[in-house]
């Protein structure tokens, strides 16, 4: 599949998106449990945080809503047109753009936290995602992925993840997210929160 395929196909899924609990977080039991395992592993605010495949830009918001300065990248222009939408409602401050998120725009060191939820099971080279992603980070800085291995056979598994993670982060914490919670549901596949610290 091209970068125009995947473009196309979530420029189509962008209108529904956030019919699903949690992408849409409209439940406020939902948002409510999106916000606390953020919170847990965020530094305190305010701090630099990169949404990278942010979507309609919930977790955009919701990291702003908590005093972040945030900036999202998403391949698809009608998700970045949805998330700047909601921006505008949320009457937060944050920005978006259109990107790539296997290699984002950016600086250096311009960052404390790379965010990405379900993005990097689906790149063609996690490996080279991830030594991008890194170097945006600055000193000190901190990876948060959320992945999962799904009952459709998609994904990643924790172990997997660990693997893609270990020449670039000597220091990975793994967090089950298997709270009902945060899917609106139970769920019975295995779905994960990576917090990788990099090598200064």
């Amino acid at each position: 599949m091209t970068a125009a395929d995947v473009r196309a196909y979530w420029d189509a899924e962008a209108a529904g998106f956030d019919e699903a609990a949690d992408h849409g977080l409209r439940d406020p039991q939902v948002r409510g449990a999106w916000g606390r395992l953020l919170r847990e592993h965020l530094p305190e605010p305010p701090a630099d945080v990169l949404d990278l495949g942010c979507g309609t830009g919930t977790l955009t918001v919701l990291l702003a809503e908590g005093g972040h300065r945030v900036h999202g990248v998403d391949l698809a222009p009608a998700m970045v047109a949805a998330a700047r939408a909601k921006i505008a409602a949320s009457g937060t401050t944050a920005t978006v753009e259109v990107g790539d998120a296997s290699d984002p725009p950016g600086r250096a060191g311009a960052y404390d936290v790379v965010l990405t939820r379900h993005v990097l099971w689906a790149l063609p080279d996690p490996s080279a995602a991830l030594s991008r992603w890194v170097r945006l980070l600055r000193p000190g800085g901190r990876l948060l992925l959320v992945e999962g291995r799904w009952w459709t056979g998609g994904g990643l598994t924790a172990a997997e993840t660990r693997r893609l993670l270990a020449p670039y982060a000597p220091r990975v914490q793994t967090v089950p997210l298997s709270d009902p919670l945060l899917w609106g549901g139970p769920v019975e596949d295995e779905r994960y929160l990576c917090v990788a610290t990099p090598s200064s």
